[in-house]
């Protein structure tokens, strides 16, 4: 992309799973770090999210244009409809600042930004030890019905059965644990 890039650490999960929160305790404990923003189609949830902070939430048809014009590293259809994507601009951003890049994506697009980046990046797969748990942490978010529940559970099991593909496998079950594990994972990887 140019010659000032950084590396690339790469979080993904199903739903559910706490790699938001890693990524936010990462941020929050690392400022050579700067979080992708991804852009995607899907409505903001509450307030509690911002455009251009979450995400670059965009119209179907700006969507588009972007992948006419061949603006994103990746992006993809996320339940039914909504588009998800990386655009190129947000990576240079970030490394214009000198920062290494975060990302905190759904695990098809994890597997799409290794492929692009290749040894530049660390794939970090973050996973619970059941669906019981990542039920009752989804259900705990209250953002979800009965149906989008049944769905992101669906997706979840078909997820996990590319964990394997990912350079590293991070087993939440005691967060503060798994805080500890992830800071020394982006460590040892940044120091390569």
């Amino acid at each position: 992309m140019n010659s000032k890039e950084g590396k690339i650490l790469i979080f993904s999960a199903p739903s559910g799973s706490g790699k938001t929160t890693i990524v936010g305790y990462l941020l929050n404990n690392n400022p050579d770090l700067g979080f992708s923003i991804s852009a995607c189609t899907r409505n903001k949830r509450g307030n509690e999210e911002v455009h251009g902070r979450d995400y670059y939430f965009l119209t179907h048809k700006e969507f588009k244009e972007k992948i006419a014009s061949n603006e994103f590293i990746e992006w993809e259809e996320v339940y039914d409809g909504n588009y998800y994507g990386t655009l190129k601009s947000e990576i240079q951003r970030l490394w214009s600042e000198g920062k290494n890049v975060i990302f905190d994506v759904d695990v098809k697009g994890g597997l799409n930004l290794k492929k692009y980046f290749g040894d530049k990046a660390l794939s970090v797969f973050v996973k619970v030890g059941s669906e019981e748990t990542l039920r009752k942490r989804l259900k705990e978010r209250k953002t979800e019905s009965e149906e989008t529940l049944a769905k992101r559970l669906d997706k979840a099991k078909f997820e996990l059965s590319f964990a394997d593909q990912f350079d590293v496998v991070l087993l939440n079950e005691t967060l503060d644990e798994s805080l500890r594990k992830a800071q020394e994972i982006y460590n040892e990887f940044k120091t390569k």
